[in-house]
């Protein structure tokens, strides 16, 4: 089934090429059929980049799927142009009165601020807050994992020696959480962070468990006891190239940056960087629609805010 998503985004393109199967607006409206509803937070500066990511890895199932995007209102995107932003994007106010079956907090490339002195931080509370009643299952992505934690359950980020900074392998530690349905024991992730969570602050939270972890990149999913909040610290949703912008943009600007690990052959970034970590994302977000929103999500999306469940049909 296809993901739907708004008229002329830039990811149509994109994701049509590929033989992802993308339904605009103006076709969905002539079927008859209750699509998942997930609402994506981009916090990320790159947002078209992001957008394409996403929409790659949620429409990638037998599921019908329909995207929204928010940002945070009177944050300006430095590399997103104005007229992308209000062609695509509502406002949290404009989608407050709704429920979702599915809600995306991306990271962000602000580790090195307290969170409360992000711009946003006010406004991704109410968010954050709002979901508990309005979303059934929410997934934090990187730094949105580490807010999500810190919000939620007062859990601190903590700053690295040095940027975490490449592809690392991660070990399923509780295969029969859905989550990781059909997982390798051992699998690989990109990351690309200055912050992480001491695995000793997530056991101390009873309602937490560590589902996924790595030797070298540490805890990279948690849930909470109901698996209705996912709070992953890498990004499984990359593209090839993602780390190697990262990298050049870095050594461009005279940033004291080291080789990403593990991704270039014999470490050279005149090489093509080989993915390692595609058929993880597929699978991660395929269990998470399937398994972790639309086989528990009630059959009317309403019923999130009144505590109902409704069986499907």
């Amino acid at each position: 089934m296809p993901i739907k998503i708004p008229n002329q985004l830039p990811a149509t393109e994109t994701l049509t090429r590929e033989n992802i199967f993308v339904m605009t607006e103006t076709r969905a409206i002539t079927q008859d059929i209750r699509p998942l509803q997930i609402l994506l937070l981009n916090l990320m500066p790159t947002k078209v980049d992001t957008e394409t990511q996403l929409a790659r890895v949620l429409g990638n199932t037998p599921l019908q799927i329909e995207l929204e995007l928010i940002a945070p209102t009177g944050h300006v995107s430095k590399n997103t142009s104005a007229e992308h932003m209000l062609a695509f994007y509502k406002t949290f106010d404009e989608v407050k009165e709704r429920t979702f079956d599915g809600l995306v907090i991306t990271g962000a490339p602000v580790e090195n601020l307290p969170f409360e002195e992000v711009d946003y931080w006010p406004e991704l509370c109410r968010i954050m807050d709002w979901s508990r009643t309005h979303v059934h299952s929410t997934l934090h992505i990187c730094w949105g994992a580490q807010a999500g934690l810190y919000h939620h359950y007062g859990i601190p980020k903590r700053p690295l020696p040095q940027k975490l900074f490449g592809v690392f392998e991660h070990t399923v530690e509780d295969p029969n959480f859905i989550l990781f349905r059909g997982f390798d024991d051992r699998f690989q992730v990109p990351h690309s962070r200055h912050t992480t969570v001491d695995r000793a602050d997530i056991e101390a939270v009873p309602e937490l468990k560590v589902l996924a972890s790595s030797p070298e990149a540490g805890v990279y999913a948690v849930k909470t006891d109901g698996g209705r909040q996912i709070f992953l610290m890498g990004h499984a949703e990359y593209d090839r190239d993602t780390l190697k912008k990262e990298y050049l943009r870095d050594v461009a600007a005279g940033a004291d940056i080291q080789l990403p690990k593990h991704y270039f052959p014999n470490d050279d970034p005149a090489q093509t960087p080989v993915v390692t970590w595609r058929s993880c994302a597929n699978l991660l977000y395929s269990n998470w629609l399937n398994y972790n929103v639309y086989q528990t999500a009630p059959y009317d999306i309403r019923d999130i805010q009144f505590g109902r469940r409704t069986e499907q049909t």
